[in-house]
């Protein structure tokens, strides 16, 4: 097997297909950049680590990220709040899908998210979330009604 930069080729090229785009719906999912950049580095770091036992590398990472984010995100709101390091990047303003993401409730986040963000059908979706395709389809239609009220209340 021939390596590149330390990974398999098979990884390597599914790190170059998928993680860019993976980031951005664990980021939506999360709100978070810290969060989104570790679980993606981590559920790549996992996955090669078990290879031998992962038939399906892509979907495998794809519900990992999306656990380990919700994990971490759990873990926080456990122990509130942390204070955030200070860093020399300036803030990116957040725009308002954003915002109102944020004030969906996690399941129908992850749904929106996966589905309108990182284009997954409902079947990709569910195996993410680790529900079934009707699940999905119900989270991410109450999770659209409200994004859209959000944001019809926000240009009021």
């Amino acid at each position: 097997m021939s390596v590149r930069q330390g990974l398999p080729d098979d990884y390597a090229d599914l790190y170059q297909r998928e993680a860019g785009r993976l980031w951005r719906a664990v980021y939506g999912f999360a709100q978070e950049r810290e969060i989104a950049s570790d679980a993606v580095a981590e559920a790549f770091a996992q996955c090669i680590r078990r290879s031998k036992d992962v038939r399906s590398p892509a979907r495998w990472i794809w519900r990992a990220a999306f656990r380990i984010a919700a994990g971490e995100l759990k873990e926080r709101s456990r122990f509130g709040e942390l204070e955030r390091e200070p860093t020399y990047e300036l803030p990116e303003p957040e725009g308002p899908v954003l915002q109102a993401l944020r004030a969906l409730p996690p399941q129908q986040r992850a749904a929106v998210v996966l589905m309108h963000f990182a284009d997954l059908d409902a079947r990709s979706a569910g195996a993410v979330l680790g529900c079934s395709m009707a699940t999905v389809r119900v989270h991410a239609s109450r999770g659209r009604k409200r994004l859209r009220k959000l944001l019809e209340e926000g240009d009021g």
